[in-house]
């Protein structure tokens, strides 16, 4: 039976720290409580309450530049990917939830197996996750929506222990978008999610596969690392280029290239001048 907004609000109020308000989320509104998408506020706080014990006490999250989220209009976050399970997400998520004021909901953008799974892809919906597609972006962009995107996608997620920190194949599209729709893109490095399943082996899985094989972590649970997630200043390619640039594949390799290697001081930085795995 399908979970409604009133029953996700009641649990909600059950599960959330106590003392802590109703916050405003602001959303488009389809005309039946619902978005386009069928993201429903209701749910966003529901799936926030759920996180908040992992964010505050188990990951013990520290942010740093959360000046530089954009307050409103069309933005991408673009972060790196890692952990074996995607709970940098998560994370990534709640931690722009607190960090903006009225609280803004990112729009993560996932991998289109991720759009099929039975049940799961529902409850992801009604908390704003979209398939990545090009139509799905240009929507939420045009509505003046901030996307969530992992340009290493699925590889950088499931690399192996010894490449931790190093950022694998970094995917162009969000710079096409950006571009195109005049959206700043603000560098994300999230540190700590290397470690908090560390690879032992694999298991390779046939072609067709959503992966190409499953990770064999080191421990059943994720580690009680400690999340550093730290937001570097916008790039504002739309005051460089014209949104027809977004057609040239040069100019949108390139800023793609600007954007990595931005995410990747955060990251070398970050790793830099933590104390500990879990300090």
């Amino acid at each position: 039976m399908p979970i409604s907004p009133s029953f996700a609000n009641a649990l909600s109020r059950l599960i959330r720290p106590a003392g802590r308000p109703d916050r405003p989320y602001a959303y488009a509104d389809a005309g039946h409580g619902y978005d386009r998408f069928g993201m429903h506020p209701s749910f966003v706080e529901f799936g926030d309450a759920l996180v908040t014990p992992l964010y505050d006490r188990y990951f013990r999250v520290l942010s740093y530049g959360g000046e530089h989220i954009p307050a409103s209009g069309p933005a991408i976050l673009a972060a790196n990917h890692s952990g074996n399970l995607p709970i940098d997400g998560m994370m990534l998520y709640a931690d722009v939830i607190r960090h903006t004021n009225p609280p803004r909901i990112p729009r993560p953008v996932a991998d289109h197996f991720v759009t099929a799974l039975p049940f799961i892809s529902t409850l992801f919906a009604r908390a704003g996750v979209v398939g990545g597609t090009r139509g799905n972006a240009r929507a939420l962009l045009e509505g003046g929506e901030m996307l969530m995107i992992f340009p290493e996608g699925v590889p950088g997620i499931i690399k192996r222990f010894s490449e931790r920190y190093q950022l694998q194949e970094w995917r162009p599209g969000h710079c096409e978008l950006a571009i195109r729709h005049s959206a700043p893109v603000v560098p994300v490095g999230i540190v700590g999610a290397e470690e908090q399943l560390p690879q032992i082996g694999r298991i390779p899985l046939p072609d067709g596969m959503p992966l190409p094989f499953i990770p064999v972590p080191a421990t059943l649970i994720p580690l009680p690392v400690r999340y550093h997630i730290h937001y570097g200043e916008p790039l504002r390619f739309d005051l460089e280029y014209k949104p027809s640039d977004a057609d040239n594949p040069e100019i949108v390799r390139e800023a793609a290239r600007r954007v990595k290697a931005k995410v990747q001081q955060l990251l070398d930085d970050g790793v830099k001048a933590r104390k500990g795995v879990f300090a």
